[in-house]
């Protein structure tokens, strides 16, 4: 097996720095400031801005983006159509001088469909439900659920 990433021929890959082993399935855009990780997995239909961290053994499932001050540490699964944001405020047509960054722990994973806030930090191995509206900090191994987001266990492993 190669090293070199498999990018999808219908796939728009503008970074320069995508990890070995990665795979980026079609119809993704991922911009020249990106920087993807080693043994990643980006499925189809997903959008990544410049200023975007992905870390190794990533998956990132079909219709997310990825905003300015995202960064998603080793071994994070993001369900499919999970929603980040990245203004607090937004406007058309005005941006921040700089966006809040948005953390997501080695090892935790978000349900499909969550939406995760701007500015929060979702915990080291931290699961995140389906659907789940993710409004403040989630401490690590909790188990998250509903709008807003709350605590209901924790994660053995």
């Amino acid at each position: 097996m190669s090293d070199e990433p498999l990018v999808h021929a219908l796939a728009d890959v503008q970074s320069l720095r995508i990890g070995a082993r990665t795979r980026v399935w079609q119809f993704v855009v991922i911009l020249p400031g990106a920087t993807i990780g080693e043994d990643c997995n980006i499925c189809s239909h997903c959008f990544v801005e410049n200023d975007v961290v992905v870390g190794d053994r990533v998956t990132v499932k079909s219709g997310v983006q990825l905003w300015d001050g995202v960064r998603l540490e080793e071994d994070v699964f993001v369900g499919p159509n999970v929603t980040f944001t990245n203004d607090r405020f937004p406007r058309s047509r005005e941006r921040p001088e700089a966006f809040p960054q948005t953390r997501v722990r080695r090892g935790a994973s978000i349900g499909g469909g969550a939406t995760i806030l701007p500015g929060v930090d979702i915990g080291e191995r931290a699961m995140v439900g389906a659907g789940a509206v993710v409004t403040r900090d989630v401490p690590p191994r909790a188990v998250v659920v509903g709008s807003p987001a709350r605590i209901i266990g924790h994660t053995d492993g």
